[in-house]
């Protein structure tokens, strides 16, 4: 089972498809994991925009993007807590297993994964 497939594995799965709305911000955790942040702008069908928190946490292969590209993100929703100015702090975000290029082959075979999964998931 693959990265992609464990993160989905329960009913916690989320894809978001969106464009960059600023670049992508690489930062090393005190852990010593390394962590890619993303603002992913999506649009509703009633033409709502809504900007998603995604983070990669060591990414295989990041791929080299840049504000106002296309993307597609897949993972599970998460709130993570980190020590920040002498406090305890907290953050609701996807947790990405794979963050690509909208349209892209690696992108429709994320998504089929969600979705057969979710398929097993819904039967009896």
């Amino acid at each position: 089972m693959n990265e992609l497939e464990k993160n989905v594995s329960g009913l916690n799965m989320a894809i978001i498809r969106g464009s960059l709305s600023s670049p992508p911000r690489r930062r090393s955790l005190p852990s010593g994991s390394e962590m890619v942040s993303y603002e992913i702008t999506a649009t509703d069908s009633d033409g709502n925009r809504r900007s998603v928190p995604v983070v990669w946490i060591d990414p295989s292969r990041p791929p080299g993007l840049e504000s106002g590209d296309e993307v597609v993100a897949v993972g599970c929703v998460r709130r993570r807590f980190f020590r920040a100015g002498g406090s305890t702090q907290s953050r609701t975000e996807v947790e990405a297993s794979l963050v690509v290029r909208a349209g892209s082959p690696r992108a429709v075979k994320a998504v089929q994964v969600c979705i057969d999964r979710a398929s097993e998931l819904n039967r009896p």
